[in-house]
Protein backbone atom coordinates (compact mmCIF):
# COMPACT_ATOMS: atom_id res chain seq x y z
CA UNK A 1 0.00 0.00 0.00
CA UNK A 2 1.30 3.39 -0.99
CA UNK A 3 0.27 6.40 0.91
CA UNK A 4 0.67 9.88 -0.71
CA UNK A 5 2.24 12.00 2.15
CA UNK A 6 2.47 11.78 5.79
CA UNK A 7 0.50 8.37 7.86
CA UNK A 8 -0.96 9.47 10.63
CA UNK A 9 -2.25 7.62 13.89
CA UNK A 10 -6.05 7.71 12.39
CA UNK A 11 -5.29 6.82 9.01
CA UNK A 12 -2.88 4.07 10.60
CA UNK A 13 -6.21 2.73 12.45
CA UNK A 14 -8.09 2.75 9.26
CA UNK A 15 -5.00 0.70 7.55
CA UNK A 16 -4.95 -1.80 10.47
CA UNK A 17 -8.72 -2.45 10.56
CA UNK A 18 -8.65 -3.25 6.44
CA UNK A 19 -7.12 -6.30 4.97
CA UNK A 20 -3.25 -6.61 6.00
CA UNK A 21 -1.00 -4.91 3.69
CA UNK A 22 2.30 -6.69 3.80
CA UNK A 23 4.15 -3.78 2.78
CA UNK A 24 3.16 0.40 3.57
CA UNK A 25 5.02 3.04 1.90
CA UNK A 26 4.34 6.50 3.37
CA UNK A 27 7.13 9.63 2.61
CA UNK A 28 7.08 9.75 7.28
CA UNK A 29 4.68 8.66 9.48
CA UNK A 30 3.91 9.34 13.10
CA UNK A 31 4.84 7.46 16.37
CA UNK A 32 1.71 6.27 16.96
CA UNK A 33 0.99 5.05 13.62
CA UNK A 34 4.25 3.12 13.67
CA UNK A 35 3.69 1.13 17.18
CA UNK A 36 -0.41 0.82 15.37
CA UNK A 37 1.06 -0.76 12.32
CA UNK A 38 3.72 -2.93 14.08
CA UNK A 39 1.73 -4.59 16.29
CA UNK A 40 -0.76 -5.15 13.76
CA UNK A 41 1.57 -7.76 11.98
CA UNK A 42 5.45 -7.70 12.73
CA UNK A 43 6.04 -9.10 9.12
CA UNK A 44 4.39 -5.90 7.64
CA UNK A 45 7.42 -3.78 5.91
CA UNK A 46 6.90 -0.10 6.64
CA UNK A 47 8.83 2.31 4.35
CA UNK A 48 9.62 5.62 3.53
CA UNK A 49 10.20 7.32 0.47
CA UNK A 50 10.33 10.43 -0.89
CA UNK A 51 8.25 12.28 -3.36
CA UNK A 52 8.85 10.94 -7.31
CA UNK A 53 11.16 12.28 -9.35
CA UNK A 54 9.82 14.90 -11.96
CA UNK A 55 9.08 13.30 -15.29
CA UNK A 56 11.17 13.38 -17.68
CA UNK A 57 11.75 13.15 -21.71
CA UNK A 58 10.35 9.42 -22.93
CA UNK A 59 12.97 7.30 -25.05
CA UNK A 60 12.10 4.55 -27.28
CA UNK A 61 14.75 3.33 -29.80
CA UNK A 62 13.89 0.99 -32.37
CA UNK A 63 17.52 -0.36 -34.13
CA UNK A 64 19.18 2.55 -35.11
CA UNK A 65 16.75 5.51 -34.72
CA UNK A 66 15.18 6.41 -31.42
CA UNK A 67 11.37 7.92 -30.26
CA UNK A 68 12.05 10.49 -27.80
CA UNK A 69 8.75 12.35 -26.54
CA UNK A 70 7.96 14.36 -23.53
CA UNK A 71 6.59 12.34 -20.79
CA UNK A 72 2.51 12.03 -21.00
CA UNK A 73 1.30 14.21 -17.98
CA UNK A 74 -2.57 15.13 -16.93
CA UNK A 75 -2.57 18.76 -18.52
CA UNK A 76 -6.31 19.44 -18.45
CA UNK A 77 -7.73 20.15 -15.20
CA UNK A 78 -11.06 19.05 -14.61
CA UNK A 79 -12.28 22.51 -14.26
CA UNK A 80 -11.53 22.63 -17.90
CA UNK A 81 -13.40 19.60 -19.11
CA UNK A 82 -16.61 19.86 -21.42
CA UNK A 83 -19.76 18.68 -20.41
CA UNK A 84 -21.57 17.63 -23.89
CA UNK A 85 -25.09 15.69 -22.48
CA UNK A 86 -27.99 17.10 -21.26
CA UNK A 87 -27.08 15.90 -17.60
CA UNK A 88 -24.41 17.88 -16.25
CA UNK A 89 -22.24 15.91 -13.37
CA UNK A 90 -23.23 15.97 -9.64
CA UNK A 91 -20.54 16.82 -6.52
CA UNK A 92 -20.21 12.99 -6.19
CA UNK A 93 -19.69 12.09 -9.88
CA UNK A 94 -17.35 14.97 -10.39
CA UNK A 95 -15.19 13.33 -7.47
CA UNK A 96 -15.45 9.62 -9.22
CA UNK A 97 -14.65 11.19 -12.40
CA UNK A 98 -11.49 12.49 -11.38
CA UNK A 99 -10.28 9.63 -9.42
CA UNK A 100 -11.52 7.95 -12.70
CA UNK A 101 -9.32 9.52 -15.32
CA UNK A 102 -6.32 9.98 -13.08
CA UNK A 103 -6.34 6.10 -12.81
CA UNK A 104 -7.21 5.28 -16.54
CA UNK A 105 -4.59 7.83 -17.56
CA UNK A 106 -1.44 5.80 -15.63
CA UNK A 107 -2.97 2.10 -17.09
CA UNK A 108 -1.64 0.42 -20.18
CA UNK A 109 -4.06 1.04 -22.89
CA UNK A 110 -6.49 0.33 -24.34
CA UNK A 111 -7.82 1.56 -21.08
CA UNK A 112 -11.41 1.64 -19.36
CA UNK A 113 -11.17 2.50 -15.42
CA UNK A 114 -14.35 2.98 -13.08
CA UNK A 115 -14.73 4.38 -9.72
CA UNK A 116 -17.04 4.72 -6.96
CA UNK A 117 -17.37 6.41 -4.13
CA UNK A 118 -13.49 8.22 -5.18
CA UNK A 119 -12.23 4.61 -5.30
CA UNK A 120 -11.42 2.40 -8.78
CA UNK A 121 -13.21 -0.63 -8.39
CA UNK A 122 -12.78 -2.11 -12.11
CA UNK A 123 -9.89 -1.69 -13.99
CA UNK A 124 -9.33 -2.80 -17.83
CA UNK A 125 -6.13 -2.85 -18.97
CA UNK A 126 -4.17 -3.54 -21.97
CA UNK A 127 -6.79 -4.63 -24.08
CA UNK A 128 -6.80 -4.13 -28.03
CA UNK A 129 -10.38 -3.30 -28.30
CA UNK A 130 -11.88 -0.49 -26.27
CA UNK A 131 -15.27 -2.55 -25.86
CA UNK A 132 -13.21 -5.29 -24.45
CA UNK A 133 -11.51 -3.04 -21.88
CA UNK A 134 -14.88 -1.83 -21.15
CA UNK A 135 -16.29 -5.68 -20.69
CA UNK A 136 -13.12 -6.56 -18.44
CA UNK A 137 -13.32 -2.64 -16.03
CA UNK A 138 -16.83 -4.22 -15.78
CA UNK A 139 -16.25 -7.65 -14.87
CA UNK A 140 -13.67 -6.74 -12.21
CA UNK A 141 -16.44 -4.12 -10.79
CA UNK A 142 -18.96 -5.82 -10.48
CA UNK A 143 -22.24 -4.26 -8.72
CA UNK A 144 -19.60 -1.93 -7.49
CA UNK A 145 -19.89 -0.28 -10.97
CA UNK A 146 -24.02 0.88 -10.18
CA UNK A 147 -23.87 4.54 -9.79
CA UNK A 148 -20.11 5.02 -10.03
CA UNK A 149 -18.11 7.00 -13.23
CA UNK A 150 -15.82 5.63 -15.86
CA UNK A 151 -12.89 7.00 -17.66
CA UNK A 152 -11.13 5.98 -21.56
CA UNK A 153 -7.98 7.11 -21.88
CA UNK A 154 -8.32 7.75 -25.64
CA UNK A 155 -11.91 8.20 -27.68
CA UNK A 156 -14.50 5.63 -28.02
CA UNK A 157 -14.46 4.97 -31.85
CA UNK A 158 -18.18 3.53 -31.42
CA UNK A 159 -20.61 3.70 -29.08
CA UNK A 160 -20.37 -0.05 -27.96
CA UNK A 161 -17.43 0.64 -25.90
CA UNK A 162 -20.33 3.08 -23.63
CA UNK A 163 -22.85 1.01 -24.23
CA UNK A 164 -21.20 -1.61 -22.14
CA UNK A 165 -20.70 0.72 -19.51
CA UNK A 166 -24.07 1.99 -19.56
CA UNK A 167 -25.25 -1.38 -19.03
CA UNK A 168 -23.70 -1.99 -15.98
CA UNK A 169 -25.13 1.26 -14.25
CA UNK A 170 -21.77 3.33 -14.85
CA UNK A 171 -23.72 7.13 -14.32
CA UNK A 172 -21.05 9.54 -15.63
CA UNK A 173 -18.21 9.26 -18.38
CA UNK A 174 -15.10 10.95 -19.21
CA UNK A 175 -13.27 10.82 -22.45
CA UNK A 176 -11.05 13.06 -24.51
CA UNK A 177 -13.31 12.95 -26.92
CA UNK A 178 -12.09 13.28 -30.85
CA UNK A 179 -13.44 10.93 -32.84
CA UNK A 180 -15.77 11.10 -36.02
CA UNK A 181 -18.40 9.45 -34.29
CA UNK A 182 -18.52 11.66 -31.43
CA UNK A 183 -21.92 12.52 -32.23
CA UNK A 184 -23.04 9.43 -31.98
CA UNK A 185 -21.37 8.81 -29.01
CA UNK A 186 -23.16 11.57 -27.24
CA UNK A 187 -26.14 10.55 -28.38
CA UNK A 188 -25.89 7.25 -27.00
CA UNK A 189 -24.97 8.80 -23.79
CA UNK A 190 -27.99 11.37 -23.63
CA UNK A 191 -29.93 8.63 -24.69
CA UNK A 192 -29.30 6.74 -21.26
CA UNK A 193 -29.73 9.61 -19.49
CA UNK A 194 -25.37 9.33 -17.99
CA UNK A 195 -23.15 12.80 -18.17
CA UNK A 196 -20.14 12.62 -20.29
CA UNK A 197 -17.60 15.02 -20.62
CA UNK A 198 -15.04 15.37 -22.79
CA UNK A 199 -11.15 16.85 -21.75
CA UNK A 200 -9.48 17.34 -24.72
CA UNK A 201 -6.34 15.01 -23.91
CA UNK A 202 -5.79 11.46 -24.46
CA UNK A 203 -3.34 8.93 -22.46
CA UNK A 204 -2.01 6.19 -24.25
CA UNK A 205 0.26 4.30 -22.65
CA UNK A 206 2.04 1.05 -23.81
Amino acid sequence: MAVGGHLDDELAALIAAGPQADVIVASSYDDDALARLRARRKATRLLSAGPPEPLGLSVRTMGATALVQEADELRTPPDQWRCVTRTSPSDAQWRDLVVAWRVCARTTSNAIVIARDEVAVGVGAGQQSRVVAADVAVAKAGERARGGAAASDAFFPFADGLESLVAAGVVAVVQPGGSVRDGEVIAAADAAGIVMMLTGERHFRH
